[in-house]
């Protein structure tokens, strides 16, 4: 899944436009848990045609931030503790496995691309500039950095597994985060070190320790399951 930020604005079609828009005011909040998306609304706030506001609409479906219902068009999935708590499991049982094969597989440009993405993500400011939240600069450098510590696995099916697993975590983390009691910063509520944590996993898979960094990975999603599940969204896995 590319960031959106590649394409420039001018450059997308009325299409992307609308689809990177609603994406954008999903991960932000703007439209909540089962909020409704209506295509006719969209399409007429955009100027654009309802068959644009569909495709822009299907995308998003596609990728996990919007429900189709039969009959009844589309909504934002729900915010429902059973689903991420499934999606964590999920991602326990399917990322190790991927990271095992990612290290039996990656070479010395696949170690760089990992170091690479770590020091992207050790140099993006966490914070949104005077605000208590994780920047989108940094959530989507910390998707880099995951993604591409199981990219050498080779395995496509296994890795728009993991697009979608990450998305509906994303969700969850900035759901959680903005259920938070009004005047309580993110900042304040932070249990963990997610910096030593990522550069501990960085290490482990440059040195070519799958069981240490199996156990680190594992270590690190559990505390993000339970980070979200306790709601705080104190989240950086």
């Amino acid at each position: 899944m590319e960031a959106e930020s590649a394409i420039e604005p001018a450059h997308r079609s009325p299409s992307e436009r609308l689809y990177a828009g609603v994406r954008t005011r999903i991960l932000h909040g703007d439209f909540g848990p089962g909020a409704a998306l209506k295509p006719r609304e969209l399409a007429d706030a955009e100027g654009v045609s309802l068959a644009v506001a569909r495709e822009a609409l299907l995308r998003l479906v596609g990728e996990g931030l919007a429900v189709r219902l039969h009959n009844r068009g589309f909504v934002v999935p729900s915010m429902d503790a059973d689903r991420w708590q499934k999606i964590a499991e999920a991602r326990i049982a399917t990322e190790p496995a991927m990271l095992r094969l990612s290290m039996a597989r990656g070479d010395i440009d696949w170690e760089a691309r990992v170091h690479a993405a770590h020091y992207r993500l050790r140099r993006t400011p966490v914070w949104t500039e005077g605000g208590p939240f994780y920047s989108d600069e940094w959530s989507e450098a910390h998707r880099q950095f995951h993604r591409c510590l199981l990219e050498a696995c080779a395995n496509d099916i296994l890795l728009d597994l993991f697009d979608r697993m990450w998305v509906a975590s994303e969700l969850a983390r900035r759901w959680s985060t903005s259920a938070m009691p009004r005047g309580v910063p993110l900042r304040s509520v932070q249990p963990r070190d997610g910096v030593a944590e990522h550069a501990a996993l960085e290490a482990a898979v440059l040195a070519r320790d799958a069981d240490r960094a199996v156990d680190l990975l594992v270590q690190h999603l559990t505390l993000t399951a339970e980070s979200l599940r306790a709601g705080h969204g104190a989240s950086n896995g």
